[in-house]
C-alpha cells in the first residue's frame, strides 16, 4: 500500500485537502463556500470590450472582473454553432464501434458515468503536457513567452479599466487546436493539487508531420526531455532541408501537382482536418473580424482570477471524466504516455478510434490502462451527453450565464487525485464521507475500502500535524536543520528567497567554500519543497551563498533541478550566475497559499512599513510652518496618534520649543487614540 494519503477536512463552510507524500505534507488546497473554484466552468459570456492592439477581448462571465480572452483561444461564433448542433448523443456507429459494443456486452457496466458531473478542466493544459516532438515544444515555449506578455499587458489594462499559459489558460503559438493550450494552463484545469495524468500521445489522422505534431508533451519532468528535443529538432531540420533539395531538383512539378491536389480536394469539400483548422482563429486575423462588443460567446474558465487580474478563458472546451477527456471543439486523439506499454496504448487508440464521435476528440487518461472497452465507452458516452446538456442550455440562456459548474473540492479530489499512488483518503465529515463513497462506487468500487472516516476527538489536521506545517508555510523565515535559514519575500513582480548560514558555522567543514556548499545544498532542497507547498508561481530569484568553485555551483544547480522533479507544476531554471543568483520560473495557476490565507495589512496598506514617529513629528512641524498664517488665534492645536505626541513631548520637545519661538505661536499637543499613526491635523484657536 502506498504511504501517500489524502486528508480532507470539512469544517463548516470551508474544505481543505492536504496531500501527504512519504509522511510530508506536499500540497494543500482550500475551498470556501463563498469563493468556490471556477476553473473548468463553462459560461455563456458577453464581449464587453475588444482590444485590437492586444488581439484580445474582455468577456463578462458574471464575475467581479471581466475575463481575458486571446484571439487564439477564440472559436468563430459561426463555427461554435456547428459544434453545439453536432450530434453527440450517441457514439459513432462505425463498424469498429459495433464490434466494441458487442465486445462489452458481457460486462455489467452502467451506461452512464458518475451521477455527479465531472469538473471541466482545460484541454490545452492536458495537451501541452504531452511528450511531443520538437515543433510542439517550440510552440509551447512561444506560448509561455506570449502568455507572460499578455498577462502583463492585461494587468495594465485591467488597472486602467478598474476593472491575464488555459485550466485552462491557453495561448498556443502557431499550433493547431490540438496543441492550443499554452503552458499557462498546464494543470490549470485542476487546482494544483490535481494531477490530470494527461501525458498524451497525440495521434493525428490526416496531418503531415510538419503541420501537426504527432505527439504532444505532457511530461515536463522527463529526464531526457531536453536531449530528445534537440535531437528531434535536428532531425526535422534535416528532413526539411532534404525536402527543399528534392523540390528544387524536380522543378515546379511537385508544386503543380500539390496545387492540383488541393484544388481537387477543395472541389470535393473541406476535409476533416480543414474543418478542424478553420475553427481556430489565427493570430494574424484581426480580432475585430471575429467578434465585436455585445457578442455572446461560450467560454471555459481556464485560470482563476489572481490578484488584480480577472480570470482567463478559452473557447476550446474540454470535459474530463475519470478515464478520458472529451474535446467537443477539437478533432484530436491522445493516449497518455504514462501508460508504459506500447501495446496497451495501441489497443486504447484502436478502441477510441472505433467509438470516437464524428466531431470532437478524445484523450485517454493514465488510469484507463487495462480498462475494458465497455467501461471506457460508458465514460465517453456520459461526457458526450453532458455536452449535449450544455448545448441545450445555450438555447434559452442569456449572457452572462453559467452553463456548467465544476465539481466541489471533495469530489474533484476523488476523481483526479485518487490514483494507485494514493494509499487512502481520510475525511472527517460523516455526510461528506457518505457522499464520497457513493461517488467512488460509480467508477472505482474496488477502492471504496480505502476511504476512511476519521472519528477522533482531535481535529484531523492536528492529528496529522498539518496545522503546524501551514503556520510554518506562512512564516517569512524558514529554519534549516543545520542552523541556517531562508527568508522568503513574495512581491508583485517576483519572489525573492535569500539563503543565510545563521547559526551554522561550518562545524566539521575545512573551509568557507565547503560551508557554503553544504548550506546551499540543504537550502535548495527546502526551497523546492516550499515553492510547491506554498504554491509560489511566476518569477523566483534565489540568492545563494557565494561559491568560488564552479564544480560546487554546478552541484547545487543539479540538486535544485532534481528536487524540482517532484513538482508537477512546470519550472524553468537558469544556472547560477557569477553573483550567486538563480533565476527560475514556476507555473502559476492560482493564488499562492500565503495570498489565499492572508490579506494585505490594512494598517500599512500591505507595504510592511510605516513612517517612523520621528519622521511624522518633523512633518507636523513643517506643516505648522505652512499653515501658521491661515490658522486663526494664537494657539495651534496638533491632533495626532499618542505615539507621535509622546515623541514631540519627549525626544523632540526642543524642536517644538524652537518652532514656538520662531513662529510666535503656542503649539498644543493632543493625543488621539483613534488616529492612524501617520494621521494628524492642525487647528487654530
Amino acid at each position: 500500500m502506498s504511504p501517500n494519503t489524502l486528508v480532507i477536512n470539512c469544517d463548516l463552510r470551508e474544505t481543505r485537502v492536504a496531500l501527504i507524500e512519504d509522511g510530508v505534507i506536499a500540497e494543500l488546497q482550500i475551498e470556501r463556500a463563498a469563493h468556490r473554484g471556477t476553473v473548468g466552468n463553462i459560461v455563456l459570456g458577453r464581449v464587453t470590450r475588444v482590444l485590437p492592439g492586444m488581439q484580445a477581448a474582455f468577456i463578462d462571465v458574471g464575475m467581479e472582473r471581466a475575463a481575458f480572452l486571446h484571439v487564439e483561444d477564440l472559436i468563430r461564433p459561426d463555427d461554435f454553432e456547428a459544434y453545439l448542433s453536432g450530434d453527440f448523443g450517441e457514439i459513432d456507429k462505425s463498424e469498429s464501434g459495433k464490434d466494441l459494443a458487442k465486445g462489452g456486452e458481457e460486462e455489467d457496466v452502467p451506461e452512464s458515468g458518475p451521477s455527479e458531473p465531472p469538473r471541466t478542466s482545460v484541454i490545452p493544459a492536458a495537451l501541452a503536457e504531452d511528450d511531443g516532438d520538437d515543433d510542439d515544444e517550440e510552440l509551447i515555449a512561444e506560448s509561455d513567452d506570449e502568455d507572460d506578455d499578455l498577462d502583463d499587458d492585461e494587468d495594465d489594462l485591467e488597472d486602467e479599466d478598474d476593472d491575464e499559459e488555459s485550466g485552462v489558460d491557453s495561448d498556443s503559438g502557431d499550433s493547431s487546436p490540438d496543441a492550443t493550450g499554452d503552458d499557462d494552463l498546464e494543470d490549470e484545469g485542476d487546482d494544483d493539487l490535481e494531477d490530470e495524468d494527461d501525458d498524451l500521445e497525440d495521434e493525428d489522422d490526416g496531418e503531415e508531420e510538419d503541420e501537426e505534431p504527432e505527439e504532444l508533451d505532457d511530461d515536463p519532468d522527463d529526464d531526457e526531455e531536453e536531449e530528445e528535443e534537440e535531437e528531434l529538432r535536428a532531425r526535422r531540420k534535416r528532413r526539411r532541408r532534404k525536402t527543399n533539395d528534392r523540390a528544387r531538383k524536380n522543378g515546379g512539378s511537385e508544386r503543380r501537382a500539390s496545387r492540383e491536389t488541393r484544388e481537387a480536394s477543395s472541389s470535393n469539400g473541406r476535409s476533416r482536418d480543414d474543418a478542424r483548422k478553420s475553427s481556430r482563429v489565427s493570430r494574424s486575423i484581426p480580432i475585430t473580424d471575429v467578434v465585436k462588443e455585445g457578442d455572446a460567446v461560450i467560454v471555459q474558465i481556464s485560470k482563476e482570477p489572481i490578484g488584480t487580474k480577472g480570470a482567463r478563458v478559452t473557447s476550446h472546451v474540454s470535459l474530463p471524466g475519470r478515464y478520458c477527456v472529451f474535446l467537443p471543439t477539437v478533432d484530436h486523439v491522445g493516449i497518455s504516455k504514462r501508460i508504459g506499454s506500447a501495446s496497451e496504448r495501441a489497443r486504447l487508440r484502436e478502441v477510441i478510434n472505433g467509438m470516437k464521435p464524428k466531431t470532437g476528440g478524445v484523450i485517454v487518461r493514465t488510469v484507463a490502462a487495462g480498462l475494458t472497452k465497455k467501461a471506457l465507452k460508458a465514460d465517453l458516452g456520459y461526457l458526450m451527453r453532458l455536452w449535449n446538456d450544455v448545448s441545450k442550455k445555450v438555447e434559452s440562456a442569456k449572457a452572462p450565464c453559467l452553463l456548467y459548474a465544476e465539481l466541489d473540492l471533495v469530489l474533484k479530489t476523488a476523481r483526479d487525485l485518487f490514483t494507485d499512488e494514493i494509499g487512502k483518503i481520510v475525511i472527517d465529515d460523516r455526510e461528506q464521507y457518505a457522499r464520497l463513497i457513493r461517488f467512488v462506487e460509480m467508477f472505482l468500487p474496488e477502492r471504496v475500502k480505502d476511504i476512511e472516516l476519521y472519528q477522533g476527538d482531535e481535529p484531523v489536521f492536528d492529528a496529522y500535524g498539518i496545522e503546524d506545517e501551514i503556520a510554518r508555510a506562512l512564516s517569512r523565515k524558514v529554519p534549516l536543520k543545520s542552523g541556517g535559514y531562508l527568508i522568503i519575500d513574495q512581491a508583485e513582480a517576483l519572489t525573492a528567497i535569500d539563503v543565510n548560514t545563521g547559526r551554522f558555522v561550518g562545524k566539521g567543514q575545512s573551509n568557507l567554500e565547503e560551508t557554503a556548499l553544504m548550506t546551499n545544498l540543504e537550502a535548495v532542497d527546502e526551497i523546492a519543497y516550499q515553492l510547491r507547498f506554498r504554491n509560489v508561481g511566476g518569477l523566483v530569484v534565489l540568492d545563494l551563498i557565494d561559491m568560488e568553485n564552479r564544480a560546487n555551483r554546478e552541484k547545487v544547480y543539479r540538486a535544485l533541478d532534481l528536487a524540482l522533479k517532484k513538482d508537477k507544476a512546470k519550472t524553468t531554471i537558469n544556472r547560477i550566475s557569477d553573483l550567486g543568483l538563480i533565476e527560475m520560473t514556476r507555473k502559476r495557476t492560482r493564488e499562492s497559499l500565503s495570498r489565499t490565507l492572508n490579506e494585505p495589512c490594512f494598517y500599512c496598506d500591505g507595504t510592511g512599513h510605516i513612517q517612523s514617529r520621528t519622521t511624522i513629528a518633523y512633518e507636523i512641524l513643517r506643516q505648522v510652518r505652512r499653515e501658521r498664517s491661515s490658522l486663526p488665534g494664537y494657539t495651534i492645536t496638533v491632533n495626532a496618534h499618542p505615539a507621535v505626541i509622546d515623541t514631540l513631548q519627549g525626544e523632540e520637545r526642543v524642536a517644538v520649543k524652537e518652532a514656538e519661538a520662531r513662529y510666535m505661536r503656542r503649539i498644543k499637543l493632543v493625543p488621539r487614540k483613534e488616529y492612524h499613526i501617520e494621521q494628524y491635523d492642525l487647528k487654530g484657536e
